[in-house]
């Protein structure tokens, strides 16, 4: 299919000027000619323009920079090239320090402006495909992809949107396989921060090989150190420095973690220079922190700097309501995944809601891949659901006491889908978060039931 043209609007008082231009530019652009600056201004808050052409100055009304203000509006803003004499070049300079993109002298020189143009629209489209990329991510990391209405969720929800653009150092804490990643995660995305999201696991690495992997090591620090190498807290400069398991830390180590944390300064191994840090720490820990520091085992100074903010999750088992809502979210990445239209029984749904889930939204997880792939029906029913769950929730259970199970996929999502409208007032966007589909998904299930 053939790419649309690029949309573009020219603004002049001058004739001559305007039309000259638009004629050579219709050539390969979607033009819209303006005559004045009221006239551009209405077009622009009207339409989407995908790269607006002014003249600095104009007669009565409106000028250029009011122009250059309208798009600045926009969201995101349509690069704006600006038009000046000779004698007006100071003020495109200070266009462009405003917003403008770039500011092209009088009389225009077509080879100039082409080249121009063709830089504001890579960099327009940039900017278009930043912000797609920023609604994914929030979408998949932000609260909007934190599956659950329970009020433990909510209050989870309120306090991470509160607290993710503070500096303020959080605590989250948790049993294993409750999400703290995931939160962790969401906190850096809704934090405005542009620098990266880096994750260490404090469990996973040896004593001598975290602190390398934290701070980093100059050449010839060690056996084995050929090369310098950045740490974990240099590569989340200007963003969000994710330590899990911090628990499992040596008190070795909390002391030079502590030091980062006061004076925002840190040494590699073998090195001398001090480098700054500006990384946002979230810790995670499924330990008792408080405990540990009864023990002795975790510095209390430490422990106070790490839990300015403290989020604790709650397990899945206090958040049943949940349940259902995160089954059918898990179902329909799986059925995707697997090129598989799936559903589940009103049966297995009651099961899988009454277990306590001791791995927590983890177990949950692999659990419904494990139905998924091992269903050879399209509705995945009791005798799907793993033994191991069926034998606690039913002592004495055996496989040769499963009855065939009858069951309607079409009753039970239009139960879902009825349930969670009814809970956001007839707001579809809204229910197709909380049942944890797309709104494209919720609407073809909305026509395919006759429920529209």
């Amino acid at each position: 299919m053939k790419e649309p043209k690029k949309t573009i609007l020219i603004v002049d008082d001058e004739r001559g000027t305007r039309e000259t231009l638009g004629k050579f530019l219709r050539m390969s652009y979607d033009v819209t000619l303006a005559e004045d600056g009221m006239t551009a201004i209405n077009l622009i808050e009207r339409n989407d323009y995908d790269l607006v052409l002014s003249d600095i100055r104009m007669g009565a009304g409106p000028d250029g920079m009011n122009v250059l203000d309208a798009t600045l509006r926009k969201e995101p803003p349509p690069p704006c090239i600006l038009f000046t004499a000779y004698g007006s070049i100071e003020n495109a300079v200070e266009a462009v320090k405003h917003g403008a993109f770039d500011f092209v002298a009088k009389p225009v020189n077509i080879d100039r402006l082409e080249l121009v143009i063709a830089r504001a629209l890579e960099s327009g489209s940039l900017k278009k495909e930043n912000k797609e990329l920023k609604k994914r991510l929030d979408d998949k990391f932000g609260t909007r992809g934190m599956i659950g209405t329970s009020p433990a969720m909510k209050r989870i929800r309120e306090t991470i949107e509160q607290v993710a653009p503070t500096r303020a150092n959080i605590l989250i804490t948790g049993e294993s396989g409750t999400g703290k990643e995931l939160v962790a995660q969401s906190i850096h995305q809704l934090s405005g921060r542009t620098g990266e999201f880096v994750a260490v696991n404090c469990a996973a690495l040896p004593e001598n090989l975290l602190e390398s992997e934290l701070f980093g090591h100059e050449r010839g620090a060690f056996t084995g150190a050929v090369e310098r190498k950045k740490g974990r807290f240099e590569r989340a400069e200007g963003g969000t420095i994710f330590l899990d398991e911090i628990g499992e830390i040596p008190l070795q180590i909390q002391v030079k973690l502590l030091r980062v944390l006061e004076s925002k300064t840190y040494e590699r191994i073998g090195g001398t220079e001090l480098l700054k840090t500006d990384a946002r720490v979230v810790a995670a820990t499924n330990r008792d922190l408080k405990k540990m520091v009864e023990e002795g085992t975790f510095r209390e100074d430490l422990y106070y700097r790490l839990n300015v903010v403290s989020l604790e999750l709650p397990p899945l088992r206090e958040r049943k309501d949940d349940i259902p809502l995160l089954v059918a979210h898990y179902l329909d990445i799986f059925s995707k995944e697997n090129g598989r239209e799936m559903g589940i029984s009103p049966e297995a749904m009651e099961l899988l809601t009454t277990f306590r889930w001791p791995g927590n939204i983890r177990e949950l997880r692999n659990c419904v891949e494990r139905m998924v792939v091992l269903s050879r029906e399209k509705i995945i029913g009791v005798d799907n659901v793993p033994l191991e769950i069926r034998e606690e929730m039913s002592p004495g259970f055996t496989r040769t006491a499963v009855q065939p199970v009858t069951c309607d996929l079409e009753r039970n999502e239009k139960m879902l889908i009825t349930k969670a409208l009814n809970e956001c007032g007839g707001n579809r966007t809204r229910a197709a978060e909380k049942l944890g589909i797309s709104r494209r998904t919720l609407l073809r299930k909305l026509k395919a039931y006759s429920m529209e």
